[in-house]
């Protein structure tokens, strides 16, 4: 998914600062990994290091971003004011019960899959930008926001697949606990 058009500022590249040392480290430190790594494990690392590292400044920010793929409870999202927000504006419940539509084919979301279901969405209901992607990323990654969070999405599926000590909902789950919060 294309982030949202944003600053000259933020269109220079940053460094990545973080590696999949301190992803597992991370893990490991909130319960959602063994002492011992898997070898799914170590490669799901090194992809989320290099998908989510450049984004956060700090460490924390890391941890943030890897407590998006963990931890997922729709009705503490729809609890929040902010999220009921997002919901409110125009087509973003079409665009949710859409969502929920395409991924609830079994596939697995990855990249290209997730450009097939955006592309799908862009055309079915002509919406774009926020309007779009503010209620799939809260639907999906728990938050709104930019492309960050987009990573998260796509590090949802392959996170479920590599049988961590924590719990990670696949985008098909998420929608589907999602939906059933909003009734």
């Amino acid at each position: 998914m294309p982030p949202e058009e944003t600053s000259e500022a933020h269109d220079a590249p940053r460094n990545n600062p973080f590696t999949a040392a301190d992803v597992a480290a991370i893990l490991l430190e909130h319960g959602w990994r063994a002492e011992e790594c898997s070898e799914a494990q170590q490669a799901w690392c090194e992809r989320a290091a290099a998908m989510l590292g450049r984004h956060p400044a700090e460490r924390a920010g890391l941890a943030e971003l890897l407590g998006l793929i963990f931890h997922y409870d729709a009705r503490e999202l729809l609890s929040q004011v902010e999220n009921h927000a997002v919901l409110a504006h125009y087509g973003a419940r079409e665009v949710i019960r859409e969502l929920a539509l395409l991924l609830l084919d079994g596939q697995s979301l990855d990249s290209d899959r997730l450009k097939t279901v955006i592309t799908a969405l862009k055309e079915g209901l002509q919406l774009r930008g926020r309007d779009l992607f503010y209620p799939l990323r809260l639907a999906l990654a728990g938050r709104i926001g930019d492309g960050e969070l987009d990573r998260v999405i796509l590090l949802l599926d392959s996170g479920a697949a590599a049988g961590f000590a924590g719990t990670i909902k696949r985008a098909s789950e998420r929608i589907l606990e999602f939906c059933a919060a909003l009734d």
